[in-house]
Order: structure tokens, then C-alpha cells, then sequence
């Protein structure tokens, strides 16, 4: 097959960027015709021309024998999802929440030493610290930093009980409770207690404590309790390691629970 282009036709192939193979003229007929290349880049947003659509062809009925009934089709049954550990949910869902037994922070604090108007005690409640080493890691520090600045560092009777979520198929560790039983069991642990103050750091706290689901900010601005105390919702250290800009709104909250604890204890000496 042969090409007939003039100058006008090979100048919009190469615009186009095709390459065009064209027989190089001769004096003689007989001699074999040399390929010279016209060589363009082809540019990689070039449309190409769509295919021409192809009409589809009837479909042949298949002829069924007659001596044989045709089979019925069957479906077999899908397999039943494997069911989802205890403790852990449905597939998909977050892990439940486990609560281990709550321990002192400040545990040889002098009682006498103690500045007044920080209550009878504190219980903190949060997720994101190490139950083994509360004060451990970089949101144990920042913790520990926070309840410096609080004066509590001085408090004999600070307590933490922190919340772990367990991983997939993990066994309830030693002096934890089980998932479905953690509002019940940190109920118990503020009436043994008694803490002035409940103080819970984080969303995930603030579920598993108040059983609410609205956003923090929200659950910041109101007061609630737990037990029948007092407590004060906030952001928690692993969450301000992350946004600093929430430190100042964390103070704010950290200094309405110190004046509720002050306002409580003064409330207590006026009536005694």
C-alpha cells in the first residue's frame, strides 16, 4: 500500500506527530526504493480515534435434550462469618475498652506537706498512657507536668485508672476488667474512693465514664458526675502531644476543677 502526500499533507502528520515511511525517488524504475523515515514525537495526549461499534449478533437459543429434565440450578449456602471474640465487638467495630485497677501516682507524699484546697483526692481516668508506668512515655510526662503544675504532685491520694484497648484476641490482662463491665467497675472504683474530683481526660474517657457520646467540646462545658462526684472532662495528654493549641483550653478546664474542689472543701469547713 502506498502513500500519495504532498508537502501539505506531511506537514499536518508531523503536527499530529505521525511518523510517515515515504520511497525515496529514482531515476530508475527496476532499483529497489529507499525508506526514509519522517520521524515526529508523538505527543501522549493525542486522542485516538474510537472504534466503530460492532452489532451484536442475536443469541442462539440452546437446544435442552428432550430425554433429560433440565438440572435445577443450586446455590449453595455462604459461609457464616466466624464469629467475633468476646470483648471485641462486631467486625468493623472499635475494640471495647478494658479498665485496669486504679494505683497512686504520688504514693510517698508527706500528708502534712500537702497544700490545702486540693480535696481529699483525685481519680484521673484516661486511655493512651501505659498501666504499668502512668507516668512513663512522652503522655505520661506531659501528665505528670500537668498535674505538677496543679500542685497535686504534693497529694498523697492521687489516683489513675487507666483504660487500654485491647488487641485483636488478647486475653483480659491481670486486675483489668472485662469490656462490659467498665462503667460498672469504675462506678465502684469512685465509691470506694470517694475522690473529691473526677477527673477524665479524653473522648474515649468520657464515653466509657459518663456513657456520652457527644463531641469533647461539648461534653467540656458542662459539668457531670460520676458515682455521685463531681468530675470535669478534657483533652488528654496523648491528644495534646499532637495540638498544642489545645493546652490553654485544657488549663482552662484543669482551673474550673480546682475551684470545684475548692468551692466543695470550703462549703464542707463552713457547714462543719
Amino acid at each position: 500500500m502506498s502513500l500519495n502526500l504532498d508537502a501539505r499533507q506531511r506537514a499536518m502528520l508531523q503536527e499530529m506527530g505521525v511518523t510517515v515511511w515515504t520511497r525515496a525517488e529514482t531515476a530508475a524504475p527496476q532499483a529497489p526504493a529507499a525508506m526514509q523515515p519522517v520521524t515526529v514525537a508523538v505527543p501522549a495526549t493525542a486522542p485516538l480515534p474510537a472504534a466503530p461499534a460492532m452489532a451484536q449478533p442475536p443469541a442462539m437459543p440452546v437446544a435442552q435434550p428432550i430425554s433429560a429434565p433440565a438440572a435445577k440450578a443450586h446455590t449453595a449456602p455462604a459461609p457464616a462469618a466466624p464469629a467475633a471474640p468476646a470483648g471485641l465487638g462486631a467486625p468493623g467495630a472499635a475494640p471495647a475498652l478494658r479498665l485496669h485497677a486504679p494505683q497512686l501516682l504520688y504514693p510517698t507524699v508527706d500528708p502534712a506537706q500537702t497544700p490545702p484546697g486540693l480535696g481529699a483526692g483525685w481519680l484521673i481516668v484516661t486511655e493512651g498512657i501505659a498501666a504499668a508506668d502512668p507516668l512513663g512515655g512522652d503522655a505520661g510526662k506531659l501528665l505528670d507536668n500537668i498535674l505538677r503544675a496543679m500542685q497535686l504532685h504534693r497529694h498523697p491520694r492521687v489516683f489513675v485508672a487507666a483504660l487500654e484497648r485491647p488487641a485483636p484476641g488478647a486475653r483480659t490482662a491481670e486486675g483489668a476488667a472485662a469490656p462490659a463491665d467498665v462503667a460498672a467497675a469504675l462506678a465502684e472504683v469512685v465509691t470506694t474512693l470517694q475522690p473529691a474530683l473526677v477527673l477524665v481526660l479524653g473522648h474515649v474517657a468520657a464515653r466509657a465514664a459518663l456513657g456520652r457520646t457527644e463531641p469533647l467540646g461539648r461534653l467540656r462545658a458542662v459539668p457531670h458526675t460520676v458515682a455521685g462526684r463531681p468530675a470535669v472532662v478534657t483533652y488528654d495528654p496523648a491528644f495534646l502531644l499532637r495540638s498544642q493549641d489545645a493546652k490553654a483550653a485544657t488549663w482552662a478546664d484543669l482551673c474550673r476543677a480546682l475551684a470545684l474542689v475548692r468551692k466543695a472543701e470550703g462549703s464542707t469547713a463552713n457547714s462543719g
